[in-house]
């Protein structure tokens, strides 16, 4: 394995009830005005909102709110949050929702203590940090993003039309309330989306060197059948307690670092994807969805054992009388089966992108990670559009 530094400060809470019983004792470890942040208003519907502010208003904390977060969450929309935390003496943020309203609040969470440019300074470029952030807590409510364990934050800039994250550890929420019931009311789409995001996370970690025997290879295997099997399962039942369960745990391990350790990663999917996102703001499961079955047939000649493994290990596929090829192509096809099975799209039309969307401008705008088995070229990530069109 190569080299690694491992550092997670997240205190994780999980389990049903777990924000009834514990969210009252974290808070108070926090002075000032509590700044809740939220979506579209769901948590106002199924409940949780009512649940969150009797805690705390129990407490006789004062709260200030911050909803309206997008699926995509925008720098403006963190400008805002900041502007609101300042002017109200914000002391803790508290994210309630899924990835978008998490990595959100770790853009707020920057923002409301710097005086400078922060998308210039954090998200243009590696930032250097000699202040200290806005405490931040979160409660998931969409399992998927991972987000709630990691200091990882993608926003996207409008203007600029990049979509782009970065992984501050001083970003990592203080801690993160687990409750497995709070994903019930998600809609089916969502949950598969979500599903399909922990296991493109795992995919891009996975599908990279070294790929002698190692840890977070065997760790990654279990985690995909884990979320494979259990996402079939909360299908069939969506509120099966276990299913669930083990789907929310799986979308942490797949980005609290562990599987990272000692991995190089390929994340160009998620590149891709982000900026198909900053283009037409598509759904980004959805999105992966289609993207990469049709990017790994572009590179699984490059990681051909990596890609056998993944059939046989992952997917069961007997390997007796095929190729290695055959057999690596095979687990392809089987990802690709389950994608349609979920009820995903496979098309970028799918998405919402048609004849006037300028597929060339977002490939060049489209960044060439290193870690990949094949490094892409803007112009071999064309061509992966136009397949997947």
């Amino acid at each position: 394995m190569n080299n690694f530094i491992f550092e997670n400060t997240t205190k994780v809470f999980f389990g049903k009830g777990c924000v009834k019983e514990y969210l009252a004792c974290l808070t108070k470890n926090f002075e000032g005005t509590v700044m809740l942040a939220y979506g579209g208003g769901s948590i106002k519907k199924n409940g949780i909102y009512d649940e969150v502010m009797e805690t705390l208003k129990a407490e006789g904390r004062s709260v200030v709110e911050f909803p309206g977060i997008m699926a995509n969450p925008t720098y403006a929309k963190v400008l805002e949050g900041a502007k609101l935390a300042r002017e109200n003496g914000v002391g803790l943020i508290l994210g309630v929702g899924g990835g978008s309203v998490m990595d959100c609040c770790k853009a707020v969470s920057i923002a409301a203590r710097y005086e400078g440019d922060v998308w210039a300074d954090f998200w243009a470029r590696p930032g250097i940090f000699d202040f200290t952030l806005l405490p931040l807590g979160v409660i998931v409510t969409v399992a998927g993003t991972g987000s709630e364990c990691n200091g990882g934050a993608v926003i996207t800039n409008e203007a600029l039309k990049v979509k782009t994250g970065r992984d501050y550890p001083q970003c990592n929420p203080k801690f993160a309330l687990l409750d497995p019931t709070y994903t019930y009311s998600v809609s089916e789409f969502q949950m598969a989306s979500g599903g399909f995001d922990t296991l493109s996370h795992i995919m891009e970690i996975y599908f990279s060197e070294p790929d002698e025997d190692n840890v977070s290879d065997d760790i990654a295997e279990a985690l995909m059948k884990n979320v494979i099997r259990n996402l079939r399962v909360a299908m069939r039942s969506p509120r099966d307690h276990t299913a669930r369960s083990n789907l929310m745990w799986d979308a942490v391990m797949a980005e609290n670092r562990i599987i990272k350790l000692g991995k190089k990663t390929d994340f160009e999917c998620h590149q891709m994807e982000h900026q198909l996102g900053a283009y037409v703001d598509c759904n980004h499961g959805a999105g992966l969805a289609v993207l990469h079955p049709v990017y790994y047939r572009h590179i699984y000649k490059n990681g051909l054992a990596k890609f056998k493994r993944f059939a046989t290990e992952v997917w069961g596929i007997c390997a007796d009388g095929r190729t290695d090829e055959e057999v690596a192509l095979a687990g392809i096809e089987a990802l690709e089966d389950f994608i349609l099975e979920i009820g995903l799209p496979v098309t970028l039309r799918d998405l919402g992108i048609n004849e006037k969307s300028d597929l060339k401008a977002i490939a060049d705008s489209c960044a060439c990670v290193p870690g990949a088995y094949k490094t892409m070229t803007h112009e071999e990530i064309l061509q992966i559009f136009k397949e997947c069109y």
